[in-house]
Parts: C-alpha cells; structure tokens; sequence
C-alpha cells in the first residue's frame, strides 16, 4: 500500500506514522457522516493543523512544517489507501499554498500562510468557469483596476473547498485583449462584498468534498492581493502544474494498491461452488494482471518522485505520469469491484467508493486529451 523507495528516510517513515493515526482517529470515524452532509467539518482542519498535516512543506518562517515535497506524498498515500477524498486537504497545502508561497508578496505569505498551516484559514484556487476548463486562456472572470483596487466580476465552477474557503487564489484577465497574457491571480478573502457561493454541487463521487460555484459581483479587493505580477497568471499556473498532476498520479497508485490488497482478501475469504473466489483461475489470473499493472506503476511512479526532487520532473513526464497512472487507476478499480460482485456495487465496500471517487482523476489537472496533446508536442 505504500511506497518503500530509497529515497525515504528515518523521518519519513516516523511521519508516515503520524499521519496513519491521525487518518484514523481524526477521518475515519467522520467520513461517513461528511459524505451524507456534502462537507467536512472545519474542526477537522483544524485538527489537521494541530498535528503538523498542513502545508507540511512550507518554510518554517511562514508557519509552515519546513520538510520536503515527500511529506505530500505520504499524507496523500495514506489519505487516498482509504478513499478518504472528502478533506481538500491536497489541494490546501500542495497547490493553492504553494501558489502563494512562490509568487506572492511578502505581506500576502505572512498574513495568510501561518492561518492555512494551523487550519484556521481554508484556502481554494478559482480557475475552472462554465465556458472554460482545460483552456484557461478561454476564461471569462475579469479583474479590471480601479485606482488602489481591483474589481472583480464573473463566475467559476466545480471549486473545491467552495463551501469553507477563507482566501480563493483567482484566475482572472486583468487584460481581456492580451489572451494568456492578460491572465493575473488576485487572492479574494471570502467576506468582501459582493462574492457569493453558489450550490454546493452534487457529484458522481467525491461526497465529502465541498464543490461549488463561486459568484463574483463587483468585488473589490485591494490592489496589493494580485499574486505576483499581472499579467503573469498564466505562466505561475504552467510553473506548478507539473506538480499538480504528479500528486494526482501519487494518489492514483496509491488508490491502486489498496483496491489490489481489498481485493485479494476479499476473494480469499468468499465462497462460491464450494470454494474460495481465489481458487478460480479467471480470479487469479485476473489478480495476477493487477499486480503486474499496479507493480509497474509503482516503478514508474518513484521515477517520477525521484526526478521530481532532483529538479529534474518536465511538463511532458508529468502529463504521462498523469493520463497514464489515473487510466490505469480506472482500469485497475475496474476489475477490483468486478472481483467483489454483488458487494463491490455497495457504498460499504471501500471498493464502490473507489470506483466513484476515481474518474474525475482522468478530468481534473487536465484532462487525458489535454495530457496526450502535451506529450505529443513534446516529441
């Protein structure tokens, strides 16, 4: 279920600990119940908080746990082991936090950081609209400077943590005429007039998630919230999409191997004709295919990590590691509930939950067209 690569050391292992208790005492026992309410509650971030799993690698001067990018990677293996995707714990710390940490002012990271590593402050990022996914240049939100404001207007969609969201990291065009040029992120705290959240958004999966629409009626916001400079939005969400979508693949081999191991004690211990699943060819053939499939994407996924920390990890390895691991994932928790028959179909059964939860893993961080259209132009 977890990874054993070279790479980690005494103190990852300690902190992988960590966040397996935490995982249990502090998720497990509430997912059920998020999942109904469409939300987590915010005493969980804050708990979270407490014990060291946010913003993890962040600089210890910004409040944050000052470790590596490998701290990420365990809290998100042992997360997604139990299909706990309610939490937008990920995207928190590892993508709108980094957002500002690499690109905004001073002032911005030391007000907001510290509050998004204690849990008090939940952040978003606002990037996807109604007519504009994938093709951010294509995005309709405008931010228009007014002497020391900008004001800003239009509506995003499908906005993780919309519900709890403090602070929301927002893809506007500050030049409506420029194309990916004109694209700016402003950062928008949550009770300025004139934003509104729209319906929490139901979903095929991901349950406990909060997903919104966000709604922006000339809000004004100071002209110092822009993160970095204007005009520079697009090439900031290029910078850290290779990141992004490594983390997607992290959680995809990491849902892949918890479903291999369901599976396997599953068929072990049901019956059928007088004998376990297990001793049926077709189950252990089948298995057989898993293991090799989920074993090679292991392989490929501590390449990536590997290359990842040597500063070595390009767009067109990221947009492989992302189509191919979450495919694969699809394909995997396929033939996994297949496996658990009539159970697999019951929300009960970690299994039906992974199934739901991992196809928007083929969408989100770009889409597998997108992915293959950047390893194309690469060749």
């Amino acid at each position: 279920m977890t990874a054993t690569a070279s790479y980690y050391s005494e103190e990852h292992h300690l902190f992988r600990d960590a966040c397996r208790r935490f995982v249990a005492e502090e998720i497990a026992p509430h997912h059920a119940r998020w999942e109904k309410e469409g939300k987590v509650d915010r005493e969980a971030w804050l708990k979270a908080g407490e014990a060291g799993m946010l913003l993890t690698n962040i600089p210890v001067e910004y409040g944050g746990g000052g470790a590596d990018f490998l701290t990420s990677a365990i809290f998100i293996e042992e997360m997604m082991g139990h299909v706990f995707t309610g939490p937008g714990f990920r995207l928190h710390s590892d993508i709108v936090a980094p957002y500002i940490l690499n690109n905004a002012s001073e002032d911005l990271k030391r007000h907001w950081l510290p509050k998004m590593a204690s849990g008090e402050a939940i952040g978003a990022l606002a990037m996807t609209e109604p007519g504009a996914g994938s093709d951010v240049q294509a995005i309709r939100t405008t931010a228009i400077r007014d002497g020391n404001h900008w004001v800003i207007n239009g509506q995003k969609t499908f906005i993780t943590n919309g519900q709890l969201a403090d602070i929301i990291v927002v893809a506007c065009k500050t030049d409506p005429k420029a194309g990916a040029k004109g694209v700016s992120l402003i950062l928008v705290e949550a009770d300025r007039e004139g934003f509104k959240r729209g319906r929490n958004l139901e979903k095929i999966g991901l349950k406990a998630q909060d997903t919104s629409e966000l709604f922006f009626d000339n809000v004004r916001v100071p002209a110092t919230n822009i993160i970095g400079e204007e005009g520079r939005g697009f090439a900031y969400m290029m910078n850290e999409l290779p990141r992004e979508r490594l983390l997607v693949a992290i959680s995809a081999v990491a849902v892949m191997e918890s479903a291999l191991k369901w599976t396997v004690d599953y068929t072990r211990d049901r019956k059928a004709f007088g004998k376990s699943l297990a001793d049926f060819q077709n189950t252990r053939f089948k298995l057989a295919e898993v293991k090799t499939e989920v074993t090679v994407a292991r392989v490929f996924l501590d390449d990536c990590i590997a290359k990842f920390l040597k500063g070595e990890f390009d767009v067109a390895t990221a947009a492989m590691a992302k189509w191919w691991l979450t495919e694969l994932q699809g394909r995997v928790v396929d033939t996994c509930l297949q496996l658990h028959g009539g159970y697999g179909y019951m929300w009960e059964y970690p299994i039906a939950r992974a199934y739901a939860d991992s196809r928007i893993q083929r969408i989100y961080a770009g889409t597998t067209e997108i992915m293959k259209e950047i390893v194309a132009r690469s060749l």
